[in-house]
């Protein structure tokens, strides 16, 4: 690898790529002072030595699901002690994996070497790193695998630290700076450093647990790449405004902000401040993201890139401490619980859920659910370049009604051609799903184009990616206008009749004059789904949509009864008079490039425009534990007078 001598530095810090920017709250000669000041003493990253200690004595409730997951960090790093270091194995252009499992592993062993004061834990986490030390690189051409990788052996550097022999500490030291933090100022790899999306928060996550474990030994890349990290991560931190949703949808949250709370976290345990980065829109709402997007099912309203699974994140237990909000932690112990129970012990060290170890230093006192006040509104709209609007009939009911509906543009962040889309939960179930996103490494390794947004992109003859594969509208078969973008013109939160309206004829240009959704929540629990369209050529086919897990127990021309899991779900066309239900196998791939989709269909109807160019579409969907349906007898009005 190219290297150039680290006194020029400050020249490249000069250069367009890294310009500086005169609204950074601290300069940095303050951050060199900052730096000075800061004892020489380990650990410091994330937790101290005090906050350590008061984790180790604070156990001793066996019930609790502190001391759960602390024995579950223990057990886990005995089992590593069987594992053999991980090996500089690419797959395609990621080494990614073993970035992750090297987080994993450090953070296993660091922990319980904190908790239990034994030097097993060290040994083992030093044949670790020693061994990640001797790759040749950490695969800088996609640096998220750097970043991952300089975060796992910074932590097991900091925390295993009085632990670890001199020679050790030094080679663990140099490999961290030279493959890791040093990169961004002394090679080409800092394309990431002004990062819109999660990569500049995973990034300068990454680098400044580097440069803050090693900085007694260097200071001065210390105060650069902390002062880069302060200057550039609001760029990514926009995608919180203004009320904390993000545009990369619910698994990308999961990804972007736990290495966003950890940014935070060492720069106010090191440096004494966060530098108002907690401060920037939306920030301080995005706690109640995750709960707000998750059905009652317990699945997330996975629009972009991102399966619909839900698991217990460590960010969120910092986001409730933090600012006081207990009921952002709905359901989110039983999650840890179910993570710890679910565990295979011989994927111990493989990757898993890498971060949860920290929800030890931020799980605050626990407290009964139904002591907690729950703050979160029933009904939601994130206002944000990407909107999205959610409805629930209930917090606490686990039978509730649950719709959410996506505006936004395919060629969004991760985006997908799911504008208009939407997911439905009722009696406790998932009956519109979202597929997810297809495998990246499946698609790349075919020199397919996964990344481009264009129109004509690789990424469209995707069945996961187009509006084929969504439960939304396809107008004669064609795609939806990827540099198009759909807003939510109308939201009520009002009980009677709460819900959204989207207007669609961006995505839909070329193809329609007007295309609208509505979605609403009925009193009943029922949801309707109202399309009105105008401006199609006459003859054109509309196709509605809406892909399930469920099996058809009965179709009777506009009615169709779904059942699952022992649960019943009744969808009725009430418009137009005369269409009928067909279903579309969405289990089997398309192309030789889609996976199967086990499990799944498509339920769904097609149109056909009048001369008029004028289509009204309305479905009602009926649980079965609804008392008193009126879906069947809804008045249909336009979407204008909801």
């Amino acid at each position: 690898m190219h290297r150039i001598l680290f006194p020029l530095l400050l020249a490249l810090v000069a250069t367009p790529g890294f310009a500086q920017d005169t609204s950074v709250p601290v300069s940095i000669n303050d951050l060199r002072t900052r730096i000075a000041a800061v004892a020489k003493t380990h650990p410091r990253l994330i937790a101290d030595a005090a906050q350590l200690d008061a984790l180790r004595t604070s156990r001793g409730d066996s019930s609790s699901t502190r001391d759960v997951l602390a024995n579950a960090v223990i057990r886990h790093a005995d089992l590593l002690a069987d594992v053999p270091p991980i090996t500089r194995a690419q797959q395609g252009r990621r080494l990614l994996s073993q970035s992750r499992r090297c987080i994993e592993r450090m953070l296993n062993l660091s922990m319980a070497y904190q908790l239990t004061g034994e030097v097993k834990y060290v040994e083992r986490g030093k044949q670790e790193m020693l061994a990640i030390a001797e790759f040749s690189d950490w695969n800088p051409s996609h640096y998220l695998d750097v970043a991952e990788m300089t975060l796992g052996m910074a932590i097991g550097y900091d925390w295993m630290f009085d632990a670890l022999d001199d020679a050790s500490r030094q080679t663990i030291r140099q490999v961290i700076k030279d493959k890791g933090v040093s990169l961004p100022f002394t090679t080409k790899h800092n394309k990431w450093v002004r990062a819109t999306n999660n990569w500049g928060q995973v990034c300068h996550c990454g680098m400044t647990a580097g440069a803050l474990a090693i900085l007694e030994d260097e200071p001065e890349l210390a105060a650069q790449t902390v002062h880069h990290a302060i200057q550039n991560v609001p760029r990514s931190m926009k995608a919180f405004a203004p009320h904390g949703s993000y545009p990369e949808g619910p698994g990308y949250w999961a990804y972007g902000t736990n290495f966003n709370v950890m940014l935070l976290a060492m720069l106010d345990g090191v440096l004494g401040s966060d530098f108002d980065l907690s401060q920037m829109a939306g920030f301080d709402e995005t706690g109640q993201y995750m709960p707000l997007i998750t059905g009652p099912s317990g699945e997330t309203f996975n629009y972009a890139d991102g399966g619909s699974g839900r698991k217990p994140q460590a960010a969120l237990y910092w986001f409730a401490r933090r600012y006081q909000r207990p009921d952002w932690l709905l359901g989110e112990d039983a999650r840890v619980r179910a993570e710890i129970a679910g565990f295979d012990p011989r994927e111990a060290g493989s990757g898993g859920n890498r971060l949860l170890p920290l929800v030890l230093l931020w799980i605050g006192d626990e407290k009964r659910l139904d002591e907690t006040e729950i703050r979160m509104p029933l009904h939601w709209q994130s206002e944000s370049s990407t909107p999205v609007a959610v409805h629930r009939s209930s917090w606490t009911d686990p039978r509730s009604t649950f719709v959410g509906l996506k505006a936004g543009s395919p060629s969004a962040p991760h985006g997908q051609m799911d504008t208009g889309s939407f997911v439905l939960d009722a009696d406790g179930v998932r009956w519109a799903l979202d597929l997810g996103a297809e495998g990246y490494h499946g698609i790349e390794s075919r020199g397919m184009n996964l990344w481009s947004a264009a129109q004509d992109s690789d990424r469209w003859k995707i069945f996961r990616q187009c509006n084929a594969g969504h439960n939304t509208l396809v107008i004669d078969g064609k795609l939806q206008v990827a540099k198009g973008h759909a807003e939510i013109t109308d939201f009520s939160s009002e009980p009677d009749f709460p819900h959204s309206i989207a207007d669609l004829s961006s995505v839909y240009r070329g193809q329609a004059e007007k295309v609208r959704r509505g979605v609403a929540l009925l009193p009943s629990g029922e949801v309707v789904i109202q399309d009105e369209l105008d401006g199609l050529a006459t003859g054109s086919r509309v196709r509605w949509g809406m892909i399930t897990p469920a099996q058809i127990e009965s179709r009777s021309g506009q009615t169709l009864q779904l059942t699952q899991r022992d649960q019943r779900l009744k969808l009725t066309i009430v418009e137009p008079r005369g269409a009928s239900w067909t279903v579309v196998n969405t289990e089997q791939p398309r192309h030789e490039w889609d996976s199967p989709n086990p499990g799944t269909q498509m339920v769904a109807y097609e149109v056909e425009a009048p001369a008029s160019g004028e289509l009204r579409l309305v479905v009602v969907a009926t649980p079965g534990s609804c008392e008193i349906p009126v879906g069947e007898r809804f008045t249909v009005g336009s979407l204008e007078n909801w």
